[in-house]
């Protein structure tokens, strides 16, 4: 009983003439055979079924042609014949993605130095050389670069980005790139005719399209599409096994669209659904048509790169009815839904809501000047503007200047803005700290003010890092900020209000009040301080501290004093209370 083969299987090609497409790399091995300029490495890649292996084992027969080297094998000597058949000893074919460990490519390595038994090259052709693990790769790097002179290796994938660099560098590099529909159709054409099989061109149109660039795949489908339909191929069975939408249903779905009538649109969509179609190729296929479209209303003499539809007068027709801002719209709103399909289980609902969107797309609008009907809204505010601006010019030619009544309407606003935000010094309670403060008090702050300022959170004590205890009593201090938006801020914040009194009574047992205020507040206030309680006289020693009472007029000089150094450094301070004041000296820089 003779074996049914398949297409894909009978009709591989034999030589280069018989490879569809591939040009680049049939005349580049061609010419390096005919010349003798062979390489000792290959790396042929690309997507699956353009050719690759199939082209490794046409160079492999003639380079060990009997006849050769020769550009093309005989396909009659002995060499070739086995090499065909699968018997030659020295054409090894080598599957990775079933060998990929290091023991396999070992036992090549160990054999490659072995002279070839009855052929001039031993040629090792590795298929999916992707998958050879790490190890493996290391362990063939050596011999790709110093192989010896009777080998040659093909190694074949799909993705060459998964190979060391160090291994795509030992090989000359072949792209395989996907096959046309046109190629592939010449293919089947030649095929049905060796078997004797008629077929309708839209049958094998429908085939190229759904193979995607790959022969392999297309010759799969046209066997599947041959046991289907018998004797003659029809474009219906071919639609039927592929899976694909035939042109009338695109059609329908188009005038769908066009008349904007959502329920025979997605009636359409539900009875492509109900008879199996796939919903991620229903909107990669539509893509492509309305692709086609924008084609046929752009540059309608290209109708051979048309992929889906025939350049008949029907679609001509269609495509003049859609704006082709519409059509670019069309295909952005499903090239997102394919992309969020993706991440989903509900594909049929992603492709209903792209229909409903391109239903309710607005026409893009064409701006025809001197029609304002097209947006009333921007009618009333250009006659609005123009009225400001006749008013505006009839105010200048009487010499009226407007911008002066305007500038001068929005300064109170200005200045009530800014005067909202600053801060009020609370003059009261400072005085009631000045009249209590003494010299012990405001040391004791400063004294445990660095190391406290270490236990508060980091936003709290960045907001106080620039300040300064200047005055203290038994039960409260004044802290004077350098900025005065600090000053605000801190005063806005209750937290550190409490985090602040509360990390001061840990440190020294007393919960003091603080006070804040600005630097310049607190240097108007001292002063103001001073003068009204006779304290400047006093200091210079002119006159009596008169109508002060006697405990203020002992105390607040200390605090004169001691006020006057408000840019004391801790360190000094620190050194001063080690080893006393009279052994210690300052001197600025």
């Amino acid at each position: 009983m003779v074996v049914y083969q398949a297409f894909y299987r009978v009709y591989r090609p034999q030589s280069f003439s018989e490879m569809s497409g591939q040009r680049h790399v049939k005349q580049t091995l061609q010419n390096a055979l005919q010349h003798n300029k062979t390489s000792h490495a290959y790396l042929f890649s690309g997507p699956r079924g353009t050719g690759k292996t199939s082209a490794a084992k046409v160079f492999a027969k003639a380079l060990n042609c009997e006849n050769g080297p020769a550009s093309e094998p005989c396909n009659e000597c002995p060499t070739c014949i086995s090499v065909t058949e699968g018997s030659n000893t020295d054409v090894i074919e080598f599957d990775a993605a079933s060998n990929s460990r290091v023991e396999e490519i070992r036992d090549i390595i160990e054999k490659v130095r072995f002279a070839p038994s009855n052929a001039r090259f031993k040629v090792y052709i590795i298929d999916e050389v992707h998958m050879l693990s790490n190890s493996a790769f290391n362990a063939l790097l050596k011999t790709l670069e110093e192989p010896p002179p009777h080998a040659v290796f093909i190694l074949a994938t799909t993705e060459p980005h998964k190979l060391p660099l160090t291994i795509i560098s030992r090989c000359q590099r072949f792209d395989f790139k996907p096959i046309t529909s046109a190629e592939i159709v010449d293919r089947m054409r030649h095929v049905l005719g060796d078997a004797g099989i008629e077929a309708e061109e839209g049958a094998l149109k429908v085939i190229a399209q759904a193979a995607s660039g790959g022969m392999r795949d297309a010759l799969s489908m046209l066997d599947q599409v041959v046991s289907f339909s018998g004797d003659r191929l029809t474009a219906e069975s071919a639609l039927l096994v592929t899976g694909s939408i035939g042109e009338d249903i695109f059609y329908q779905l188009a005038e769908a669209l066009l008349s904007k009538d959502a329920a025979a649109a997605l009636t359409l969509l539900d009875r492509l659904i109900a008879e199996g179609k796939d919903v991620s190729r229903l909107a990669e296929d539509l893509i492509t048509f309305f692709r086609d479209l924008l084609l046929l209303r752009t540059a309608p003499d290209l109708t051979e790169l048309l992929e889906l539809i025939s350049g008949d007068e029907r679609f001509v027709s269609m495509s003049n009815a859609f704006e082709p801002e519409t059509l670019y719209s069309f295909i952005d709103i499903l090239s997102k839904t394919q992309q969020e399909m993706r991440f989903s289980n509900h594909a049929k609902v992603y492709v209903e809501s792209a229909l409903l969107k391109m239903i309710h797309l607005e026409a893009p609008s064409m701006q025809v000047p001197g029609n304002q009907a097209t947006d009333p809204h921007l009618a009333q505010k250009v006659e609005s503007l123009e009225r400001v601006i006749a008013d505006l010019q009839q105010q200048l030619a009487n010499g009226v200047r407007p911008a002066e009544g305007a500038s001068a309407a929005a300064q109170p606003k200005r200045n009530a803005s800014k005067t909202s935000q600053s801060f009020r010094i609370p003059t009261g309670k400072i005085n009631e700290v000045l009249k209590g403060a003494t010299r012990q008090d405001i040391q004791v702050i400063r004294e445990e003010w660095a190391a406290m300022m270490q236990t508060l959170q980091r936003s709290h004590s960045a907001l106080l890092e620039e300040t300064e205890p200047v005055a203290a009593s038994d039960n409260a201090f004044v802290l004077k900020f350098k900025y005065e938006i600090h000053c605000l801020m801190a005063s806005e914040n209750s937290s550190l209000r409490s985090g602040l009194s509360e990390a001061l009574r840990t440190r020294t047992g007393k919960a003091y009040d603080v006070v804040y205020v600005p630097e310049d507040g607190w240097l108007k206030v001292r002063e103001e301080f001073i003068r009204n309680n006779g304290l400047a006289k006093q200091q210079d020693g002119t006159d009596e501290a008169a109508g002060v009472e006697t405990d203020v007029a002992e105390e607040v000089p200390s605090f004169v004093q001691e006020a006057e150094q408000m840019n004391d450094d801790p360190i000094v301070a620190e050194a001063e209370k080690m080893f006393g004041k009279e052994f210690i000296k300052v001197h600025d820089n």
